[in-house]
């Protein structure tokens, strides 16, 4: 928001939240009727097309967020450096109420003027007319209606809010106050007016023009350079005509310069084109991919974590993933994207951050879990992971984490596979399990006496049992196959700290360390109040709402940690896996050992730990009730 908010600020419908597309409900209903019910020869085609506009320009902007959010997350090309943050992405959450507000104008101007109704499809002098009056007038009027919105007047209550997002996405460029977008609607509809007025508007002058706006908008604001130099060099007159990314990025940061809508010409006729613009032009344009430290190599979940990556739909990745209703009328996009990694089998890079001295990258894997779980992909799968540590080791990254299911017993040795076959390679292995059971012990309440472990129990759930035990702690275990196979892990003279508990005797247990394969059955069992601390990186279903879920091992990040505006799978905000810090916390530790492979325990997990606290990582508050 504005530092000085002023008058209309909100947009009309902000009350009504995410329910706002109720105001365009009629008019969509009522086109869709009349486009049903008309007699084909009297169908007036714009009416009905401005729903499916409106839904065209919706993923018309989806497509240049996710575009803009994988190419500078390798950093080829990219103009800005510094992160966004979850502010930002709050901030531009709306981005979609201008294709809301054009939507009534729209209908409500087919409604009241004659000239609007019946428009043909297709009218070249009306098209002419719309470039030529947008080059002269309208260019010419937003570079002083710019300029205005500069002064501190006007930019301290309506322009700051649209220039609080120094580093922009795509959408950055329709973030302003209800006021300004009344300003931009009238100077953009001078064209559409004259063409109306003068009967040589069509549907092509009209769709044409707006999306002519959103496409040098989104490109504009999208933080990576993509007009190629040799367009400059066939048509040198184009500078004039036609802005670059870099151009615009400048007035961002210097926020003095570089005032034209599309076309630089008056910033070169009034003096204020920014001197250093053909400067950054070339360098984002030649800038190769970024130095990598340590990469976190993970994989999709579910068919509807697509959505939730960071490449994926803004706002909603930066919440905790859940299920939403939206999703069921998405299934088309979901099928087709499942389908779609099933040839498609090439890693990507889906975030960027930084820590310290330390580019930090995640990589992904196009494989959900269910392919990891089919016994006749495993092969497949390991070939994936195995590129991928061989290109980390090509690109001299420091250390590699294996995060999810991309490290297993059955898969591959808990990445010991890998070790074994490539011994010369210089980048480390880590699977995060010692952090991963030092943040689960320090996860159970202090005065804990006695906790009850459940579950497929892993090497990180051992090592959990056994330092328990060592500190005092009662460990029951539910499961009698499990009981025997973790006393052999605890040292002799702590075994009376470790006991087979049968379902009959539960009621002292308000502390269960849970893994996979928690059933139904042993959730009811628990009495009221209970704290379920998972030890797996997968989340327990929660059943009981009388209980209270702790999330998987993970940790809240550093302020100096960039780039944080999307949250990892079902963690909070500004929390990340115990298993992607322990790869961060390797590299900062200058450790030089893999640290994955089968062994059942871990050492040195106060170590860990105090290295993981000294850098500024901080433990997860409990849940509330």
């Amino acid at each position: 928001m504005a530092t000085k908010p002023g008058v209309l600020t909100d947009w009309p419908w902000a009350p009504l939240g995410s329910f706002k597309y109720i105001v365009i409900a009629p008019w969509a209903v009522h086109s869709t009727y009349r486009f049903v019910t008309d007699d084909p020869e009297k169908r007036d085609l714009g009416y009905s097309l401005v729903f499916p506009f409106l839904l065209f320009r919706i993923l018309h902007n989806q497509v240049w967020i996710s575009l803009s959010r994988y190419y500078t997350s390798s950093g080829k090309r990219r103009i800005v450096d510094k992160g966004i943050d979850f502010n930002q992405v709050d901030r531009e959450t709306n981005w979609d109420d201008q294709i809301l507000f054009n939507g009534v104008l729209f209908y409500t101007g087919i409604c009241l003027l004659p000239e609007a109704k019946q428009l043909p499809w297709w009218r070249t002098d009306g098209v002419l007319m719309a470039a030529l009056i947008h080059a002269g007038p309208v260019e010419f009027l937003y570079y002083w209606l710019h300029k205005a919105l500069h002064h501190h007047f006007l930019y301290s209550r309506y322009h700051s809010h649209h220039h609080s997002s120094i580093v922009t996405e795509p959408i950055t460029s329709v973030i302003h106050p209800f006021a300004e977008h009344i300003a931009y609607f009238i100077l953009f509809a001078i064209p559409l007016l004259t063409t109306l007025l003068t009967k040589t508007a069509s549907i092509i002058s009209f769709a044409g023009y707006i999306i002519y706006i959103d496409f040098m908008n989104n490109m504009g604001h999208c933080n990576f350079e993509l007009i190629p130099k040799r367009l400059f060099h066939l048509f040198p007159p184009l500078k004039f005509l036609c802005y670059t990314p870099s151009f615009h990025s400048l007035h961002h940061t210097q926020f003095r310069t570089n005032y034209s809508l599309f076309m630089p010409l008056y910033d070169y006729i009034y003096g204020t084109m920014d001197e250093s613009t053909d400067t950054l032009y070339e360098k984002s344009l030649e800038r190769g991919d970024d130095r990598v430290d340590v990469v976190h190599l993970t994989h999709l979940t579910t068919p509807e974590s697509i959505y939730h990556l960071r490449i994926g739909l803004a706002s909603f990745a930066s919440y905790p993933f859940s299920y939403r209703w939206f999703m069921r009328l998405l299934w088309p996009f979901t099928s087709l994207s499942m389908i779609f990694t099933l040839f498609y089998a090439r890693l990507f890079v889906a975030e960027r951050n930084s820590f310290k001295k330390l580019n930090l990258q995640s990589w992904m894997i196009p494989r959900y879990n269910l392919q990891y779980l089919l016994k006749w992909r495993k092969d497949a799968i390991n070939n994936m992971i195995e590129k991928a540590i061989l290109e980390a080791d090509k690109k001299g990254v420091k250390v590699l984490s294996l995060g999810l299911m991309n490290q297993g017993e059955e898969l591959n040795r808990n990445g010991e596979v890998y070790i074994h076959k490539h011994p010369e390679m210089k980048v480390r292995l880590v699977d995060g399990s010692r952090l991963a059971a030092a943040v689960v012990i320090n996860s159970v309440p202090k005065e804990t006496t006695n906790v009850l472990m459940t579950g497929n129990l892993t090497k990180v759930a051992y090592t959990i049992a056994s330092a328990l035990c060592q500190r005092g702690v009662q460990v029951s275990i539910l499961r009698l196959d499990e009981y025997e196979k973790i006393r052999s892990c605890v040292p002799q003279e702590c075994r009376d700290h470790l006991v087979y508990l049968t379902s009959e005797a539960l009621s002292s247990n308000k502390v269960w360390l849970v893994g996979e394969g928690t059933t139904r059955e042993e959730q009811e069992q628990a009495t009221k109040g209970t704290l379920f601390i998972p030890f797996s990186q997968f989340p327990l279903k929660q059943l009981r709402r009388d209980c209270i879920y702790h999330t998987t091992p993970a940790l809240i990040v550093p302020k100096s940690l960039v780039n944080i505006h999307s949250c990892e799978n079902w963690l909070p905000r500004k929390a990340m896996s115990a298993t992607r810090v322990a790869g961060i916390l390797h590299a900062l530790e200058g450790w030089d050992m893999h640290e994955c492979g089968t062994s059942l325990l871990l050492s040195d997990l106060d170590h860990v730990w105090e290295a993981c606290l000294s850098h500024g990582f901080q433990p997860l508050l409990l849940p509330h009730h």
